[in-house]
């Protein structure tokens, strides 16, 4: 099931400081690609914050997740499972977000993720604050139960 295209550059190939960081050095794969309907697993970012009334700043977690995800390897060093060869995984990008209008934000995450679900892809959202997750679910539930996990991290 490999798929040379979907597999994550090696450091071998390209030193892991070096290049433009996605989510775990897999393709960029945004709405529109040729590719995008090939993908299973998207990871996404949600760079929004607009619903937090203290302690902003879950809208820098996608693009410190991508710089944080190079140092991950194709191959589990103590499993010796390769996830990436059971998926085709890509890093989608980011929900562009309206930071002036919390409406039009929200508006823009359930089209983005009704997009996802339209091409059967599964989603991994990295970023965001708790309101990320309602228009998520909103596209992804809304015509059967839905299965949620969230890692809600606080430091």
């Amino acid at each position: 099931m490999t798929d040379a295209f979907f597999t994550p550059v090696s450091g071998f190939d390209l030193p892991r400081f070096a290049g433009v960081p996605t989510f775990m050095r897999l393709p960029y794969v945004p709405p529109g690609h040729p590719r995008f309907s090939d993908v299973q697993i998207g990871l996404v970012g949600a760079p929004w914050d607009g619903g937090t009334t203290n302690r902003p700043g879950p809208r820098h977690g996608p693009r410190q997740l991508r710089d944080a995800s190079t140092m991950i390897r194709a191959q589990h060093p103590v499993t010796n499972q390769r996830p990436f060869e059971d998926a085709r995984c890509a890093d989608l990008g980011d929900v562009g977000p309206n930071p002036v209008n919390v409406g039009d934000t929200l508006e823009r995450f359930t089209s983005f993720y009704k997009n996802l679900k339209d091409n059967d892809i599964r989603p991994l959202t990295g970023g965001g604050d708790h309101l990320c997750s309602l228009p998520i679910l909103r596209a992804i539930a809304a015509d059967a139960p839905l299965g949620m996990i969230h890692f809600d991290s606080h430091t």
